[in-house]
């Protein structure tokens, strides 16, 4: 008589994907864990409010001392030869980040889904690193619309005439949604992301954020000191969300002074673990 065999059915492919994407999601709200997480919280408060305080302070010499300056010396909006800066600008653009982001977020479950085993953890620690980028660009987007309403500032030259002291708050449309810049919270919330993810990739990714902030000035978008107040909650943002995952273990570990650092990628890892094992004795 054979043996019996007690095999284990393998869950399928719909029931793999369901419980992937719980998993990720629960990670997100789970009970922050991380023992260091108060000298951590300490150190954000410090920061987030000698930032605040140095870029309210810079936000008003622009509005008082250049805002009006530096949008005079612009070129008339709809300028034809400014077609490739309004190409340019389109990286910014909180929708088109944002989409990018989540549909890499949906691939990547798929197909982590259809995996097994340690490459179905490595696409699954990529996926938790782009879950902190999407959020940090998330949250300071949202933020950042409720400012746009509650201060209702107007664009340049909204009303006939060079006015950066234009306010009308609470009138909810676009021409009075000057401040912060929206482009700005995005490309600085992207750049802070990414740069604390990867430092490697620090120098290009605030010079991507750079030349978006420009192109809101040439473009006639903006006031100087709205992009100063977008690239603000921009990077505040994303501080936040950085210490939301580093709180709860996850991308990010909390150093014994409260600094808190990316984790090593799984890749990256398992190649330093075979670089030291083909150099052992």
């Amino acid at each position: 008589m054979p043996a019996s065999t007690n095999i284990t059915p393998r869950p399928s492919y719909p029931a793999q994907l369901l419980a992937v994407s719980g998993r990720s999601l629960a990670q997100l709200v789970r009970a922050p864990s991380h023992s260091r997480r108060a000298m951590a919280a300490r150190k954000l408060a410090r920061h987030t409010l000698w930032l605040s305080a140095a870029g309210a302070a810079l936000i008003i010499v622009l509005m008082v001392a250049f805002d009006l300056t530096e949008i005079q010396l612009m070129p008339a909006r709809g300028t034809p030869s400014l077609w490739p800066i309004r190409i340019l600008t389109d990286f910014g653009k909180d929708e088109y980040v944002l989409s990018v982001l989540g549909g890499t977020l949906v691939v990547l479950a798929l197909v982590a889904a259809g995996l097994h085993g340690p490459r179905r953890a490595l696409l699954l620690g990529l996926g938790t690193r782009l879950q902190f980028v999407f959020l940090s660009v998330a949250l300071s987007v949202f933020v950042a619309e409720i400012l746009k309403y509650l201060i209702g500032r107007g664009r340049p030259f909204v009303g006939g005439t060079a006015n950066p002291f234009n306010f009308i708050p609470f009138e909810g449309t676009g021409a009075y949604a000057s401040l912060p810049s929206g482009h700005a919270v995005t490309a600085f919330a992207l750049a802070f992301a990414v740069s604390a993810l990867w430092p490697r990739l620090r120098v290009f990714m605030f010079t991507y954020a750079i030349v978006i902030l420009l192109t809101r000035l040439v473009l006639l978008a903006h006031h100087p000191s709205d992009v100063v107040a977008g690239a603000l909650v921009g990077m505040v943002g994303a501080m936040a969300v950085r210490y939301w995952f580093a709180a709860r273990r996850l991308a990010f570990v909390i150093l014994a002074d409260g600094t808190i650092v990316a984790l090593p990628g799984a890749v990256s890892g398992r190649l330093k673990r075979v670089a030291r094992g083909a150099s052992a004795p």
